[in-house]
């Protein structure tokens, strides 16, 4: 199925030496041995309006991730904010794919770690259909793995980690494009993809986007219009002319590394992956308070604020952190 794919590669340049100690400790051990991802994560002292954040001394809570940059660097920030409120917090970011980072939470490994809307209906739940509204889309995920696993999902960030086509900015300007109802006004010839292989065929890719946007492939975009690439190359081809439209991330930090604009997603064809913190149900029943220390922080979390971070990482190739203490400090939460 298409999101499994999407969540469980690696689809940046995360943190190779802890990823390969955390691999080597799933599969030495076993599930019951989840490895940490190591290095140092700072704390600091809660600040501004989570200050009076009733403290979590004395309780023990291990937090998650998967293996790629921005859900690391959002697992750090969570460790950091939950030290910083007085909890002993066990490392457990950097798990190689969703499955292995699902798994290890519903066996109660991990207590606590932030997840995809779009990823919990369609890869853990199991749908078929996202929802196309987001707010529709989180309820619906929300209450269905309440009910189903004992699993907590605090209200979403407003970033949308999809799918979507970038263009650089001479395209942009050439062909007066912003969103994607606008393929049709361009010349056929000049409708010309860099896409992964795996995106192409499936109703739900490419093929499905196309056809929901009037140009479907084949009569609309010509299959010899298409560039196959791996993921990680197709941000680089985008940029370098190699097509004028590139299949991206919306978060990704290579957005903002090599300036390209994202065209918007005018008919809600791709499906809306906001990110929300989840914890165990007794996880959240022994500490209601972790409710309010993560609510204004997940309320920052916006498209353009995850496209900076995760550049940070990236591009600039700074620890995720750092990255996560610094961006907590500046917004004033932590000091």
């Amino acid at each position: 199925m298409r999101m499994t794919l999407r969540h469980t590669r690696s689809r940046r340049r995360a943190l190779a030496t802890a990823a390969g100690a955390t691999a080597v400790a799933l599969t030495t051990t076993g599930c019951l041995g989840l490895g940490t991802a190591g290095g140092y994560v700072p704390s600091a002292q809660l600040a501004g309006q989570l200050a009076k954040t009733k403290s979590l001394d004395g309780e023990t809570i291990s937090v998650g991730s998967k293996n790629f940059t921005e859900n690391i660097l959002l697992g750090k920030m969570a460790i950091i904010l939950l030290k910083s409120a007085g909890a002993k917090v066990t490392d457990l970011t950097n798990i190689p794919g969703s499955a292995s980072a699902r798994d290890a939470m519903l066996d109660g490994q991990i207590d606590a770690m932030w997840e995809y809307t779009g990823t919990g209906w369609i890869t853990y739940l199991k749908h078929e259909k996202p929802i196309p509204d987001e707010q529709k889309q989180y309820v619906a995920v929300r209450d269905e793995d309440k009910k189903k696993n004992n699993l907590d999902w605090l209200p979403p960030a407003p970033m949308n980690n999809t799918y979507s086509f970038a263009v650089t900015k001479k395209v942009a300007d050439k062909f007066h494009i912003t969103k994607l109802s606008q393929l049709s006004e361009v010349p056929k010839s000049q409708r010309t993809f860099c896409v992964e292989s795996e995106l192409i065929n499936r109703p739900d890719g490419l093929k499905g986007m196309l056809k929901k946007y009037d140009v479907p492939l084949g009569s609309g975009v010509p299959r010899k219009n298409l560039r196959v690439y791996q993921t990680g190359a197709i941000y680089d081809a985008t940029a370098h002319g190699k097509c004028n439209f590139g299949e991206v991330f919306t978060t990704d930090g290579r957005i903002v590394a090599l300036h390209l604009k994202v065209l918007e997603d005018d008919r809600s064809f791709f499906p809306k992956y906001n990110v929300s913190f989840v914890l165990r149900d007794k996880t959240l029943k022994d500490n209601p308070q972790i409710a309010k220390l993560f609510a204004p922080v997940s309320k920052k979390l916006t498209n353009n604020v995850l496209l900076q971070l995760n550049a940070k990482v990236d591009v600039d190739g700074e620890e995720p952190a750092d990255v996560a203490l610094d961006w907590l400090k500046k917004e004033g939460f932590v000091k």
